[in-house]
């Protein structure tokens, strides 16, 4: 293959050449690689990991004895939201993020995503949302509302009795303090919207349109068909939450009234659009690992997954049946018997073909030559967390039973065991899975065990033991709680259990580190995987691929290995026979990549800027306002008259 020098376009401006740096900081902050771009949103992630694991232990050493006063209830109110907050917008969204990324375009066989500088754009503007998140810190103070924020506590100032709502002071103080954290909650995660809708539309676009030659919509990898589903979830859900955070922000900032029912707003508007985003969202989270644990139970069971059409179809499914349980959630708001009795069967009807893919992953490990890698227990552990979390959801599907359950501890321990039973479990399966291909080298196995046991039982023993608080009356969000209740040991064991999930974590983190340097070189190929992405090397070219592969079946690379040998059985091709794997070497300028650019970050940068203007008025939010969009709309225009690609290239 021969490049054809490609218009090089006006080289009179400096400002609109490309970047060329290809090490250093630069290179990252001006990347289109969408494998770059992983490895950040997975660093970026873990860091919003940490964070939000460090509220979630300050909140636990408030709670392990009766009475205490670590925290105010201020500081209280403050860590439990962004605890929320960061779990689910910054962890949980990007952690998909980070896979799809990385993982997708290979496992189609593409060469990167199908809009590159889209993607840089669309992880620097999620830096963005989590910088201006966080900037409460020095701005008056996080977002306290609870991650769900709802009205009327986030559009008013209650009576503060005691004066710990807004730190004391007069009224006008009060109002000022309250409306900047409710702005840093709907600024910070529209601006978050933009980056996961601009993803959204990217993986679709590449999955639709940039499979290898014979990879059919039936071929593809369960992960790829779940980061589609998850891709058109979020194109579909995040406009409905998005409407919601303009009227809150117009609510709180400017004086309109859509929630408040003094003036003829309705404070249960917010909590259906809401929970119109935030059920979807449910699904949005955990079918990424849903997806992942589809790749590594077949591998490590050395069968084919079972049931394939009926797994694909049952995600298609649950990604519609989504839509219709989100007032589930509503159960205790008065809507009326009706409404209550149609959305618990759909709750129920929900629970069936997630049934069925728990299902097909048990049919596909009965039977197999089943591998206990440390990825495999915690593929096995997250089908059986998340097992365990939907057969409490059930629970929730019951009216009455749930007008128990309500604001109780009891929801707690449900959604944990949903989300980090499913998602963090599925999500640390696939960094052990593929990390190999990432790095070209193996993570230390052992501890990988040890990391796996001490994060199932620290899970159980924190997130088990919720569930029978919530049953004795332990209402949630509540800062502190009288001795007498029964609650005392039970708070006290769960403490103990958060840290022992938190030197878990911090092991896998160990880990991936010291495994950089010292992990067993892994080979191109080290689990015998069965699907396109170990076809390339570890870890993979620039390029991705010398040559684009053509797809004859399903589980492309096993069919590659393995011939139908005279008595029916699968026999291992010998090295060198026919279809054996060949990474042919090319020279890199045979090849034709996206280019770097900077304009992607130098977007973002504007959005922050903007949303801070809210924060002020008169001529300086004008100024703030037209130095943001200059920034912004600046970048943008200029992205899109950027040279096609570097000189020479």
């Amino acid at each position: 293959m021969t490049a054809v020098p490609a218009d090089t376009g006006s080289t009179g401006l400096r400002i609109l050449q490309r970047p060329k740096a290809t090490t250093g900081l630069w290179s990252w902050v001006t990347t289109t690689d969408h494998k770059k771009i992983g490895m950040m949103y997975f660093i970026a992630t873990m860091f919003f990991f940490v964070v939000a694991g460090v509220e979630a232990l300050l909140l636990r050493v408030q709670l392990a004895v009766p009475e205490n006063d670590f925290l105010s209830p201020e500081l209280y109110n403050q860590l439990y939201t962004m605890h929320g907050i960061t779990m689910v917008f910054f962890v949980g969204i990007p952690l998909g993020a980070t896979f799809f990324n990385y993982i997708m375009p290979l496992q189609i066989g593409a060469r990167d995503v199908a809009f590159p500088r889209l993607n840089a754009f669309s992880f620097w503007v999620f830096c963005a949302a989590g910088i201006f998140m966080y900037s409460g810190i020095v701005l008056g103070g996080l977002p306290d509302g609870g991650w769900f924020n709802y009205a009327p506590l986030s559009t008013t100032v209650g009576p503060d009795v005691s004066g710990y709502t807004t730190g004391g002071g007069s009224g006008e103080l009060a109002y000022q303090v309250h409306s900047g954290r409710m702005l840093l909650y709907s600024v910070g995660l529209q601006i978050a919207g933009i980056a996961t809708l601009a993803s959204a539309v990217n993986f679709i676009v590449t999955i639709l349109n940039m499979r290898a030659p014979g990879m059919t919509l039936m071929r593809m990898p369960v992960f790829t068909w779940m980061t589609l589903i998850v891709a058109f979830l979020l194109l579909f859900a995040l406009p409905v939450i998005g409407i919601a955070l303009w009227q809150l922000m117009f609510e709180v900032r400017f004086g309109a009234n859509f929630f408040n029912p003094a003036a003829g707003g309705d404070p249960i508007l917010w909590e259906h659009m809401f929970w119109l985003f935030g059920h979807p969202e449910v699904y949005i989270l955990v079918l990424p690992a849903f997806g992942i644990i589809s790749e590594i139970i077949p591998t490590f069971s050395r069968k084919p997954i079972f049931g394939y059409t009926a797994m694909v179809f049952a995600g298609v499914a649950i990604g519609f049946l989504g839509w219709g349980v989100w007032a589930h959630h509503m159960f205790a708001a008065g809507m009326g018997p009706v409404a209550n009795t149609a959305f618990g069967l759909t709750t129920m009807f929900i629970a069936v073909p997630t049934g069925v893919k728990i299902f097909n992953w048990v049919g596909t490990l009965w039977g197999g030559k089943v591998r206990l890698t440390s990825a495999m227990l915690f593929a096995i552990g997250a089908v059986a967390m998340f097992t365990i979390g939907g057969l409490s959801g059930v629970t929730h599907s019951v009216v009455p039973s749930n007008y128990q359950q309500t604001d109780s501890y009891y929801v707690v321990a449900h959604f944990h065991y949903v989300l980090f039973g499913g998602l963090v479990f599925g999500a640390i399966g696939g960094i052990y899975y593929w990390y190999p291909k990432v790095t070209g080298r193996l993570m230390n196995e052992t501890w990988g065990k040890i990391n796996f046991w001490t994060l199932l039982i620290g899970f159980n023993v924190t997130f088990g033991l919720m569930h029978f608080l919530g049953l004795w009356g332990m209402p949630r969000r509540i800062d502190t709680y009288y001795a007498g209740f029964g609650w005392e040991q039970l708070n006290l064991i769960i403490t103990y259990g958060a840290f022992l999930i938190a030197a878990s974590i911090a092991l896998l983190l160990l880990n991936v580190v010291v495994s950089l340097r010292r992990g067993k070189l892994a080979g191109d190929d080290p689990w015998d995987a069965r699907t396109v992405e170990w076809m390339t090397t570890s870890p993979p070219a620039h390029y991705n691929f010398a040559e684009i592969p053509q797809i004859s079946a399903r589980d492309e690379l096993w069919h590659r290995k393995h011939a139908v040998s005279d008595s029916g059985d699968y026999v291992r091709v010998p090295a060198g026979g026919s279809g054996a794997i060949v990474v042919r070497e090319v020279e890199d300028s045979d090849i034709h990549m996206p280019d770097p650019s900077v304009f992607p970050a130098m977007s973002a940068v504007g959005l922050p800027i903007m949303g801070w203007a809210l924060f002020t008025s008169g001529n300086l939010m004008i100024v703030m306002l037209a130095v943001g969009s200059v920034i912004t709309v600046g970048s943008l225009f200029a992205w899109a008259f950027e040279p096609s690609a570097e000189e020479g290239h």
